[in-house]
């Protein structure tokens, strides 16, 4: 057993991918139909942390896999967090995450009269059950002693298990209903004008009278099939290819028009053929399918646009991303420069995406170090939390000048799972000493008030979440992972709700209540320092 100790503390990239590969082994282990996922790289971390203390990475490795984490969230849900913000959902969010963390400090705040806690001790465990790095900052910053590292060392791992365990007997006590949203997939339906009361519409009129959620991709009239030009005067028996991801709406649409004659467009691709193209060019990818400037001379419909596993409609705000495949028809003789025009490269996409990821990482660190003045409280820098805000920002504009901030999906989510595995297991392998060191001398007592701490954060804002502002479960799920803070937790709520919501959670949640932890140390301490 000395000669692998040895080994390990020898070769910390070798203890590192052992880590992660042994925490994923013990994250597939499943318990009564829960397991931990890519959280158990955290425990594993710990474990061989405490048995080889020399064997941890640099920390810098750590931050950088976080940094990915949070910058392919900011990427990706940008959009979602701005319009959440201002949303009713959003701003009960945000409360009821506030009271949860106010409450938790509160509790960390009150062990000080009631069990001799000192100051710094008791606000390293609140910054610990809050897995706020940034916190803890301006906790050693201001008091200018270790005693704030102590508290932090020892709650942080609650910090990330209690969470992990809370969220899971949450589930198991109300046994919320959630189904993963099925794809969805379009649905094409050739329909016959038959409506009098259509006739002499032009087609921009039809439109505006079609189920919101229904386009129309091509129009056949006198045997040739053509792109559906606005200005075009509808004549009897013209035959419009509809399109919806909706077959309701698609229904709706036959009633209102007409009649189905399935065969009469798809046989026929002399005029207008199918093609799906690859969306690389920074001449597309960033811009709203209206802001779309198609080459001279080249006739060609839109006629749905895929991201990841979902068709999307081809709506006139509808931004592209890399990675889309967009649906085209268009004459066969102008299929090669469509081609062209879109890119259809898979390689440019992720030129392109290491670009976005390096300059957008530069302003988000950048911003992080410059010091923001609070009134009352001093200066305080954000750290990685302003690097997310950076990256929402981002994943919002999509483009800027020369610079496409998106990225292809399927890129994103491997650069943020393998960011967050990289983080866990190096902060899990540094913590390892320092948490069983730490438990060794103040025996259990630090233990249990940092699970109380935490236990006072997960449970005030989940009950705000749940009965107060009445919020779905799986935007529970992401506001409390965000309240908390720590990426492993929100790992796992994507396992307990598996839809989009827990990270639009998350991103919604995290960088404010870094500010607000933050702001809580400060003035605590300029109260009672």
């Amino acid at each position: 057993m000395d000669a692998i100790k040895t080994l390990l503390e020898a070769q910390p990239l070798l203890t590192l991918f052992v880590t992660v590969a042994l925490g994923y082994v013990v994250g597939e282990l499943n318990i009564k139909g829960v397991s931990l996922g890519s959280g158990a790289v955290l425990f594993v971390g710990l474990a061989i942390g405490g048995w080889a203390p020399k064997s941890a990475p640099p920390a810098m490795l750590g931050t950088l896999g976080l940094l990915l984490f949070l910058y392919g969230i900011g990427i990706q849900y940008g959009e979602q967090f701005f319009k959440g913000l201002t949303s009713a959902n959003g701003l009960k969010a945000n409360a009821a995450a506030i009271v949860g963390v106010i409450g938790a400090g509160f509790v960390s705040i009150a062990l000080i009269p009631l069990f001799g806690v000192k100051l710094d001790q008791a606000l390293g465990m609140f910054a610990g059950s809050g897995t706020s790095t940034a916190s803890l900052q301006a906790a050693v910053a201001a008091l200018k002693s270790d005693g704030a590292a102590v508290g932090y060392s020892v709650s942080y791992p609650f910090g990330v298990a209690g969470p992990i365990l809370f969220l899971y007997a949450l589930g198991a006590v109300l046994k919320p209903r959630i189904e993963r949203p099925s794809p969805k997939l379009i649905e094409t339906a050739e329909i016959a004008l038959r409506n009098a009361d259509l006739v002499g519409l032009t087609l921009a009129d039809l439109i505006k009278r079609l189920p919101q959620g229904v386009f129309i991709a091509a129009v056949r009239r006198a045997h040739h099939n053509q792109t559906p030009l606005a200005d075009l005067v509808l004549q009897p028996d013209d035959v419009l290819l509809a399109t919806s991801t909706d077959p309701a709406l698609l229904r709706d649409a036959t009633a209102l028009c007409g009649e189905l004659q399935p065969g009469r467009m798809t046989n026929h691709r002399e005029d207008l053929a199918y093609m799906r193209v690859f969306a690389s060019s920074r001449r597309v990818v960033g811009r709203a399918l209206r802001d779309l400037r198609l080459p001279d001379g080249v006739a060609c419909s839109i006629a749905h646009v895929r991201r990841g596993d979902v068709d999307m409609m081809p709506g006139q705000e509808l931004i592209l991303e890399f990675g889309d495949r967009v649906g085209l028809l268009v004459n066969q003789v102008h299929q090669k420069t469509m081609r062209a025009f879109f890119g259809d490269s898979i390689k440019g996409t992720a030129e392109l995406g290491f670009i976005s990821i390096g300059v957008g990482a530069a302003l988000g660190l950048i911003a992080g170090v410059i010091p923001v003045p609070i009134p009352g409280v001093g200066r305080l820098t954000l750290g990685l939390a302003a690097l997310l805000l950076v990256a929402l920002c981002l994943g919002r504009l999509r483009r800027f000048g020369p610079f496409v901030w998106t990225m292809p999906l399927t890129a994103n989510l491997v650069l943020r799972n393998f960011g967050l595995t990289i983080f866990l297991a190096q902060v899990g392998m540094a913590s390892g000493p320092k948490f069983f060191a730490t438990v060794g001398t103040t025996g259990m007592s630090f233990l249990l008030y940092g699970v109380v701490i935490v236990l006072a954060l997960v449970v005030i804002t989940a009950a705000c979440c749940l009965w107060i502002f009445r919020l779905p479960f799986d935007v529970t799920m992401g506001v409390i992972s965000g309240a908390t803070g720590n990426p492993a937790i929100l790992a796992f709520a994507n396992r307990v709700a598996p839809t989009d919501l827990p990270d639009v959670g998350y991103a919604m949640i995290f960088p404010s209540m870094t500010i607000v932890k933050i702001l809580f140390v400060q003035i605590v301490v300029a109260l009672m320092g």
